[in-house]
């Protein structure tokens, strides 16, 4: 019968790990800008006519997706640095409990 997986902490304890996604994030937040930055530079000087919505709707998507996609990233590196990772049960272990 299977069991069922075990309640995690309600508080990741390592504060190291949270420091390291906090200084990730920063510096992906400056990435994210330089991002924005840069793909307004390639409209502009590509000839694209630049109305207030494209460049709203093109700082908020690039931005947006910078740190989504490096925020998922950062959020496996905090689990891994926390031991939340070792904690899980391998289904398919065969060693004996």
């Amino acid at each position: 019968m299977p069991r069922p997986d075990p309640v995690p902490d309600t508080r990741i304890a390592n504060p190291r790990a949270w420091a390291r996604f906090r200084a990730i994030m920063r510096w992906m937040t400056l990435l994210g800008i330089a991002c924005v930055i840069g793909a307004l530079a390639y409209l502009y000087e590509g000839g694209t006519p630049m109305t207030t919505t494209i460049v709203i709707a093109t700082a908020l998507g690039v931005f947006l997706t910078v740190l989504v996609g490096t925020g998922l990233m950062s959020l496996i590196f905090l689990s891994h640095g926390s031991g939340h990772d070792e904690k899980v049960d391998d289904p398919f272990d065969e060693r004996p409990r």
